[in-house]
């Protein structure tokens, strides 16, 4: 049995997101129990957004909405800053934490704008191919 690799899965991008996520999970995990509703929350469902939005922007059809659905993925990345700012301000995490994550989310945005220029620029659209 096997099943279909779709294009967004091959992404570096969106390979890297798919561990950030993990990651977010894991250090939020830690944080207080009065936090789950909170912040907690808000940060595994923003750090999720960025792969989820990869995903169903690939199943557009136009380029321009495709490169909608990646700049939705990085603006969640930039929610995820505020996020992490405040964890650090509660003293939830370390610095050295707090960098490292900062460092792997640099790396996700910078994809992503790079991604989101691209598909701006690009004019060979699936929309074309089906006309």
């Amino acid at each position: 049995m096997s099943y279909k690799i779709y294009s967004f899965e091959k992404l570096d991008v969106y390979q890297l997101a798919r561990k950030f996520k993990i990651d977010i999970k894991k250090m939020s995990s830690l944080f207080p129990k009065q936090e789950r509703f909170d912040l907690v929350s808000q940060m595994n469902r923003a750090s999720a957004s960025i792969s989820a939005n990869l995903a169903e922007g690939s199943g557009r059809s136009s380029n321009f909405d495709q490169a909608h659905f990646t700049n939705i993925s990085y603006a969640s990345g930039l929610e995820i800053i505020d996020h992490l700012n405040t964890a650090l301000d509660l003293n939830y995490i370390k610095k050295e934490e707090y960098e490292l994550t900062r460092i792997k989310l640099d790396a996700i945005l910078g994809k992503l704008n790079a991604l989101y220029k691209y598909q701006l620029r690009n004019t060979n659209t699936l929309k074309k191919k089906l006309n």
